[in-house]
């Protein structure tokens, strides 16, 4: 993965889990790597890893069984929140994109149309 130098590790590596999550690349109550393996595969610190898990568990993408390791949420509606919330921040985005080049709203709407 190459990371945005704008944007925190942890954010993107977060990001990055979540997006397999609504993709389906990691299925609900699919075990995720250990720390040390997160650290390896993202190439990062340990304790980023670890903070990485944290913050997904505070927002209940994952959770923790002792001794077993962490696992992706089993919970349905957690997988359609997260979807809405990351395509809400896309939308938002892509708006804010748009409008700092200049388009207004009809201009969008129309690229949109001959695009999609």
């Amino acid at each position: 993965m190459d990371f945005n130098n704008n944007i925190p590790i942890y954010i993107q590596v977060i990001d990055d889990i979540k997006m397999n999550i609504i993709k389906g690349n990691l299925s609900l109550g699919t075990k995720l790597p250990s720390g040390r393996d997160l650290a390896l595969q993202y190439k990062i610190n340990p304790n980023t890893a670890s903070r990485i898990y944290k913050e997904l568990e505070m927002d209940e993408i994952c959770f923790t069984k002792r001794g077993l390791g962490t696992y992706v949420t089993e919970d349905k509606n957690k997988l359609l929140e997260m979807k809405a919330d990351m395509s809400k921040q896309l939308i938002e985005d892509f708006i804010m994109g748009m409008k700092n080049l200049g388009f207004i709203k009809e201009e969008v709407i129309g690229i949109l149309e001959k695009k999609y």
